[in-house]
């Protein structure tokens, strides 16, 4: 079973259906205790990086997705969701994230006719052997849709990378934590054999 965690997040719906579409038992809350008892938990997000953590202390899901992760269970953000899982955000200065893995997220800086917010399909260059990316072969397109991306200070929690402009750090994995930039739940194809991938990793581990 995996639990969604609730705050409000606009995707969160779409995170669900498409989980269900897979077969994959799921549920939306934001209880503690019926997060930590889940099998594996996602992260979902779109919006403003401050807004966010603000929500997030104010329902005591900060301390609630750290324990998560801290329990070795799968756990998977999706777009802010990946950025929350770092220390700050050049969006909301003062602003203080989850702190999981350390680098930068930054604005997009655009030029060269490139519109921010990135909004649209861009291929993926996968970086490594990645439990994520299982059964995905060559440069497969995925959908974005944000305006900051992430430095990742450790290159070897890279799952992927895109280009726009700049070289974005597009999916991360380490352990028992994954994270996407993009929206598998908008992916096609793609994006529904990420979500199953790590619907087998939550029924393994």
């Amino acid at each position: 079973m995996i639990a969604i965690i609730d705050y409000g997040a606009g995707n969160i719906q779409s995170v669900s259906k498409a989980l269900r579409h897979i077969g994959c038992d799921c549920f939306v809350t934001r209880d503690r205790d019926a997060v930590l008892k889940a099998d594996g938990a996602v992260l979902p997000g779109v919006g403003s990086f401050g807004d966010t953590v603000d929500t997030l202390d104010r329902f005591g899901i900060r301390d609630t997705a750290v324990d998560f992760i801290r329990s070795g269970k799968p756990f998977f953000g999706i777009c802010l969701g990946l950025q929350l899982l770092f220390p700050a955000s050049e969006e909301s200065p003062g602003a203080r994230g989850l702190g999981v893995f350390d680098g930068s997220i930054t604005r997009i800086p655009g030029g060269e006719g490139l519109k921010i917010p990135h909004m649209g399909w861009n291929s993926l260059e996968i970086k490594k052997h990645a439990r994520l990316f299982k059964g995905i072969e060559g440069e497969p397109y995925v959908y974005f849709v944000h305006s900051y991306y992430l430095t990742a200070a450790d290159p070897s929690i890279v799952a992927a990378q895109t280009r726009y402009g700049v070289t974005i750090d597009a999916a991360v994995e380490q352990g028992n934590v994954f994270a996407t930039q993009f929206h598998p739940e908008k992916s096609g194809d793609v994006g529904l054999q990420i979500l199953r991938n790590f619907a087998e990793i939550v029924e393994g581990n």
